[in-house]
């Protein structure tokens, strides 16, 4: 079935000032080509404050550009979940691999978000968190503006503050299962940590994308900024297997795709991985996007204070067979 369609809006900025509105949209996103906006325009799906406009129209600070996209058949990916813990305050919920969290690209209505708030109508469920959409596992759900405040803080203050990672009477704690390449003791040792800085990396198609930062792409920037991109997982051995190895990684800061790009980094990206490469490092170039699956990977336990009672809670997500020690594959 088609979705409602949706209507996607921009404010233009003074730095945008004198831009056609064709430039404008080709640059801005590139997920389409310069034939496909010059279409759109010329069919009216492009509005200028309200009206029909013009690939040649100059725009103005302040100006309201929309997109009106018509309703669209969005992909299959499954839409179920479990509840794992519920209370006055929130949910912590089992997200299947291939449910992206929050509209994007192709998906508006087959998105978490979209299926908690036609299942909870009278409810306002907010993430606290995201999974990426080939990530299954736990995730934060916030009911009330008391829990989306404290529970946000929490993973504000985990993000932020490196020096967390040895505490342990820290409250917030998310640990994953993965899934890399066969390995020795002697390559990737029964206990490892991962400190790598992360950050933005030009791609052609998309403008930017997550990756690991080195010194080739540091140049103009400060020590201190650099060293506020380090993030730290700390890592141990499950299980090495002869055609993989299934290791348990506990993430001490929150960036984007942070094992994904951590364990490419260390060598060892995750098996299937279309994105990260060893080196944790996206081609520019390429056509592989962060949504894309094909990996494993799973968030098996998340540790928090209830943002109300302030009490620690520990909710575990079964992993997938694969991602299991005591799997008959293994």
């Amino acid at each position: 079935m088609l979705n409602q369609g949706w209507t996607y809006t921009d404010e233009v900025r003074s730095s945008a000032a004198g831009q056609t509105v064709l430039n404008y949209y080709t640059a801005r996103y590139r997920h389409s080509d310069r034939a496909v906006w010059q279409d759109r325009i010329e069919t009216g799906q492009i509005l200028l404050d309200g009206d029909r406009t013009q690939n040649s129209t100059l725009l103005k600070p302040g100006q309201i550009l929309s997109y009106v996209r018509s309703p669209w058949r969005e992909p299959t990916v499954p839409l179920e979940f479990e509840v794992l813990y519920e209370d006055e305050d929130l949910w912590v919920i089992n997200k299947p691999a291939g449910l992206p969290v929050l509209p994007a690209g192709g998906f508006l209505e087959h998105t978490l978000l979209h299926q908690l708030r036609s299942r909870y109508p009278k409810q306002q469920p907010v993430p606290v968190h995201r999974l990426g959409r080939g990530t299954s596992g736990a995730m934060l759900i916030a009911k009330s503006t008391t829990a989306r405040a404290q529970l946000a803080r929490q993973f504000r203050h985990r993000s932020a503050n490196l020096s967390a990672a040895a505490d342990s009477s820290c409250t917030l704690s998310k640990t994953y299962r993965a899934l890399v390449g066969p390995t020795t003791p002697n390559q990737l040792g029964d206990r490892f940590t991962c400190s790598y800085p992360i950050g933005k990396l030009p791609h052609n198609r998309l403008g930017h994308i997550y990756g690991h930062l080195t010194n080739t792409h540091t140049t103009g920037k400060t020590a201190r900024s650099i060293n506020s991109m380090v993030a730290r997982s700390q890592g141990i051995v499950l299980q090495r297997r002869a055609d993989s190895t299934l290791v348990e990684v506990t993430i001490q800061t929150g960036r984007p795709h942070q094992i994904r790009i951590h364990l490419a980094a260390a060598g060892y990206p995750l098996l299937g991985d279309p994105l990260y490469p060893a080196s944790g490092i996206p081609d520019p170039d390429g056509f592989a996007l962060p949504g894309e699956g094909g990996y494993h990977l799973h968030a098996y336990r998340l540790r928090f204070a209830h943002p109300r009672t302030g009490q620690s809670i520990t909710v575990t997500a079964l992993p997938p067979e694969i991602l299991r020690s005591d799997s008959p594959s293994a």
